[in-house]
């Protein structure tokens, strides 16, 4: 097993924003290329809730989750048990090294994951093997660097900087979205179909929701230990971007915009 330091770790908060995601708002541009026979590898699975969902998209096929950590894939194996999804499996696995054999899949999903890495590359080139020939990837990733919001703020201008040098520490890419096309292509794709597709809140209940998250990520989970530790920003800094995010929840004309690009590639 890797290495690899992840910037958000799997506090609460951080859960609480993966719990969120669901086929339709997060893999809407690989939907209709499934077909009901599919076997597919969900990279980075997390909490297994898209995972879950892709399996009832295929009912003929099967959905295999792996991720990194051995409690978030104990969780998801409890909250998605054989015993109601036949068609779905969660297991440990390593990203870098994964544990099938070549030309094991029809479809390989990657969901927020290659940004994290510190060889995106080599980790799809790692993909492109378990695929069948002619088997699809599936990738989609963030660009922190195009995100926006209003109203501005300059303790959420820090906030960005900071992140954008954690994530630098940590040797991974917040910008990722934007190097995906040259990512996939790097590995050995070369038939690409790449879009673009944002998530937008703005309503009440987006805005607690997605404010209140971040207020508590930036002062509890593993994105407030390493900015800590690395001496990039103290507790006192970290309590105050929590507040910024409060105060932009608060506002009734507030909106946020987070990017996302996707690439559809053929082995």
């Amino acid at each position: 097993m890797t290495s690899e330091r992840y910037t958000h770790g799997h506090h609460e908060s951080v859960l609480r924003s993966h719990l969120w995601r669901t086929a339709e708002n997060s893999a809407r541009f690989l939907l209709d290329h499934l077909g009901e026979d599919s076997v597919v590898l969900d990279v980075g699975c997390g909490p297994g809730n898209i995972t879950a969902d892709l399996a009832t998209r295929v009912p003929g096929g099967s959905v295999t989750g792996i991720d990194r950590s051995a409690d978030v894939v104990a969780r998801a194996g409890r909250d998605f048990p054989t015993s109601t999804h036949p068609n779905l499996r969660f297991e440990e696995g390593d990203v870098f090294s994964l544990g099938y054999d070549d030309a094991t899949f029809d479809v390989v999903y990657v969901h927020q994951v290659l940004q994290h890495l510190s060889d995106p590359v080599a980790a799809l080139r790692e993909m492109r093997r378990v695929l069948v020939p002619g088997g699809l990837l599936a990738a989609r990733d963030a660009d922190y660097g195009g995100f926006l919001w209003f109203p501005g703020d300059p303790v959420l201008d820090d906030w960005m900087d900071l992140y954008h040098r954690i994530t630098e520490r940590n040797g991974a890419q917040a910008d990722g979205g934007r190097h995906l096309k040259k990512w996939v292509r790097a590995a050995g794709f070369d038939d690409l179909t790449v879009s673009s597709s944002n998530w937008t809140y703005e309503s009440y209940e987006e805005r607690a929701w997605w404010g209140g998250l971040w207020a508590d990520r930036v002062v509890q989970s593993d994105f407030a230990s390493q900015a800590v530790e690395y001496s990039l920003a103290t507790t006192e800094e970290l309590t105050a971007i929590a507040s910024a995010f409060r105060r932009w929840s608060d506002d009734e004309d507030a909106i946020f915009v987070v990017p996302n690009v996707e690439v559809l590639a053929r082995r």
